[in-house]
């Protein structure tokens, strides 16, 4: 038999409703990068930064957990703190997948259920890269 003190596993799996985070940036050449971040799953896969290195003032101040925010962009799209990676965040209780179907180009969302990506079919996802990084 186990004895917690406080919350048990269970009661703190329940009370995360807000389980998983995406977060959209654009490149400099304009090529959308989506990151889906599980808190329940630990590691550096499910980790994010939230700011680039930079001066203070440019840093987004305002990021609080479960929190969705579009503040990043202002209404001309242009981006208003330069350190913040991701301009637009969600949370959501739910496992949403995006991914791109190679047959007719759709972008297609699945709920719960795994997908997995084939090789060698976008750009690598953090930071911006030399053209002859860029896989066609």
């Amino acid at each position: 038999m186990t004895y917690y003190v406080g919350s048990n596993p269970q009661d703190v799996l329940n009370g995360i409703t807000k389980r998983y985070m995406y977060g959209l940036r654009r490149n400099q050449d304009g090529e959308l990068y989506l990151v889906r971040v599980d808190q329940l799953q630990g590691g550096d896969a499910n980790s994010i930064v939230v700011n680039d290195l930079g001066v203070a003032i440019e840093n987004f101040p305002d990021f609080e957990e479960g929190i969705d925010y579009l503040e990043g962009i202002d209404a001309n799209h242009d981006i208003v703190y330069d350190n913040l990676r991701y301009p637009q965040v969600k949370w959501d209780g739910r496992s949403l997948l995006y991914y791109i179907e190679q047959d007719t180009g759709f972008l297609v969302q699945r709920v719960s259920e795994q997908y997995e990506y084939p090789e060698q079919l976008g750009t690598p996802g953090y930071g911006e890269v030399p053209d002859d990084e860029v896989i066609k």
